[in-house]
């Protein structure tokens, strides 16, 4: 199938928007305010302590039943990739990441060219990839959703490739499994062997769990490529087997390394996986209206696109019209219906535990793309408007924080002109989706880009220099104790970015507790009791307005950054202060010592 592109569509804009989507990759890219998860600071102090300690195992960690949160494999990485300390910074450690998915959308790329013989297709499907907001914020940060989809992926671009191989070239690969001959057995076993291989390294970052996923996607593309023969179902299912087997076989070699097995088991298999099968209030009741209810599962491929959402629910609706028009699946060709698989198979046993996440289906989200580059002159119009209707909202609302942002003394204020650049290009590419037929769905796409462009822009005056506490507060408490907030688990992991030379004493930002010495105090007395029992103390004080620290008759102000509060409370943003977000949105971060 090939799908039809107007001959107005010039050549440049196709190698233009795959350069400026990997440029958006590594621009800001050691920021502290980069869009991730929470868990990633958890990730970085396991393998910190880890590299401290000198010894790939066992795992190493301060915090209570967070050691073997993931396997080893995710930790290793961080390792080499910040030479066991040596090169500690959050660009060394993120850049693993970046670079698993750029290879996994060039693989996305290849298969669509395969696939439809269309060099525009193929690159906009490695653009859509990269559009994806699980792909922007998982897929270049430390975290384990880029390496688990690049490794769980291997066996279907392999699988792909068969399916696409011209006529005529030679018959390797699992596609001519079901005529292989009993003397061929050998060259079976190796390629699901590698198969297995590669699914065990993606299990080694994430959990065994996805082995049945990973499996059950192959299978189910092995028996759609020859349905109803009994003899390749066989053969395929031995196959699979071997490569299931084989893959936990490489999982297991953690238990086998590490020397706390029993740790290993009781921390990550029991405690990380097993509770996410059980629910409190009973399966179905937590199925239906508990926290993570099926139906919300349902949308999670619209939730990873993100902006794309609209274009998503699109596709759905297209495919769905087509079964309701009768257009039977026995007519698409194996590689399609491998895509499709590859979707449904993951939604479906995702949709199975108690415990339910649209970050868990993000491996098949390659699949995602390239059905969407597929579709994409076919999607009705109106998808598109809606799209760039969001990303115009979104446009606005990060437009007015940058500007506001300039205005206040952090970094450079030709940072502001540089993301109202952005933004103008962003509402300039949404116009044309309105007004320009043609160039509506490109268009969409543009402002999609921009949002990210704009976003990076916007929090870069925060991480410039003279944003920081100042150049000499960092030696001035070398070797001292710094109480840092902690408002999330292992949050206080990135003061040892910003204060390498000293000792973190982390303390709840909510008063819960204030370390060892103390188990609670009142706000008003909580930072005099932090000034004087550690050499200095990182203060927030949620007050933008506020151009002098809460203890200035106590304390001396060492410096100060600007901090972006992640976590609002009810009440705090309303339709009053959503155009003026120094009311909700920034607080001073104070570098305080005790007044001699």
């Amino acid at each position: 199938m090939r799908v039809p592109h107007g001959a107005n569509h010039a050549r440049w804009p196709w190698l233009v928007l795959p350069l400026l989507a990997v440029a958006l990759y590594f621009f800001g890219l050691g920021s502290f305010y980069a869009p991730t998860n929470g868990d990633e600071m958890v990730y970085i102090h396991i393998a910190r302590l880890t590299a401290e300690s000198g010894q790939w195992l066992p795992l190493v960690s301060d915090l209570d039943h967070m050691r073997n949160t993931k396997p080893p494999l995710l930790f290793w990485q961080a390792l080499v990739a910040g030479d066991w300390g040596a090169n500690w910074s959050l660009f060394a450690l993120r850049l693993p990441s970046v670079t698993y998915t750029l290879l996994t959308a060039a693989a996305v790329a290849w298969a669509t060219q395969r696939l439809i013989s269309n060099w525009r297709s193929a690159c906009l499907a490695a653009v859509i990839y990269l559009a994806f907001f699980s792909s922007f914020r998982y897929g270049r940060v430390y975290l384990t959703s880029a390496p688990e989809t690049f490794w769980l992926a291997l066996p279907m671009w392999a699988l792909l490739w068969s399916q696409l191989r011209p006529p005529g070239a030679l018959a390797m690969g699992p596609s001519w499994l079901a005529r292989a001959a009993p003397w061929r057995a050998p060259a079976v076993l190796v390629w699901f062997g590698a198969f297995g291989v590669c699914i065990g390294l993606g299990l080694l970052y994430k959990s065994f769990a996805l082995v049945a996923p990973a499996a059950a996607t192959l299978w189910c593309a092995l028996l759609a490529g020859q349905p109803g023969r009994l003899r390749h179902m066989v053969r395929s299912t031995l196959a699979v087997a071997w490569s299931t087997a084989l893959a936990l076989g490489v999982f297991a070699l953690w238990f086998a390394l590490d020397p706390d097995p029993a740790a290993v088991w009781r921390e990550f298999v029991v405690g990380e996986n097993a509770g996410k099968m059980a629910g409190n209030q009973g399966y179905w009741h937590a199925a239906l209206s508990g926290d993570y209810p099926l139906w919300a599962q349902l949308l999670a491929y619209c939730e990873n696109a993100g902006l794309l959402f609209f274009v998503v629910l699109g596709l759905a609706w297209s495919g769905g019209r087509a079964l309701l028009r009768g257009q039977p699946w026995a007519q698409a060709t194996p590689a399609h219906r491998t895509l499709w698989l590859w979707l449904l198979v993951w939604l479906v046993i995702f949709s199975i535990p108690s415990q339910r996440s649209a970050r868990y289906v993000i491996p098949a989200m390659p699949a995602l793309a390239i059905l969407l580059a597929l579709y994409w002159d076919r999607l009705a119009r109106g998808w598109f408007l809606l799209t760039v209707l969001l990303t115009s909202a979104a446009l606005v609302v990060l437009g007015r924080i940058a500007w506001v942002l300039g205005a206040m003394d952090a970094g450079d204020p030709l940072w502001r002109w540089a993301a109202m650049l952005a933004v103008a290009v962003g509402l300039a590419a949404a116009l044309t989706a309105c007004t320009r037929r043609n160039w509506s769905r490109n268009a969409a796409l543009l402002a999609c880009l921009s949002v990210y462009a704009t976003f990076g822009l916007m929090v870069a005056p925060l991480d410039a220099a003279q944003a920081q506490y100042g150049a000499a507060a960092a030696p001035h408490l070398a070797g001292k104790t710094v109480a840092v907030p902690n408002g999330f688990t292992a949050q206080f992991e990135r003061f040892h970015f910003m204060l390498p030379l000293s000792k973190l004493a982390p303390y709840d930002t909510d008063g819960r507790n204030t370390g060892a010495l103390h188990p609670e105090l009142p706000e008003a007395e909580r930072l005099d009791f932090l000034l004087q029992h550690f050499d200095a103390v990182v203060w927030v004080d949620s007050d933008s307005a506020a151009t002098a620290p809460p203890c200035l008759a106590r304390c001396t102000a060492l410096g100060y950054r600007w901090h972006v509060k992640s976590r609002h409370k009810a009440g705090e943003i309303t339709l009053a202060n959503i155009w003026h977000p120094g009311q909700w949105l920034f607080g001073r971060e104070w570098l305080l010592q005790r007044a001699p």
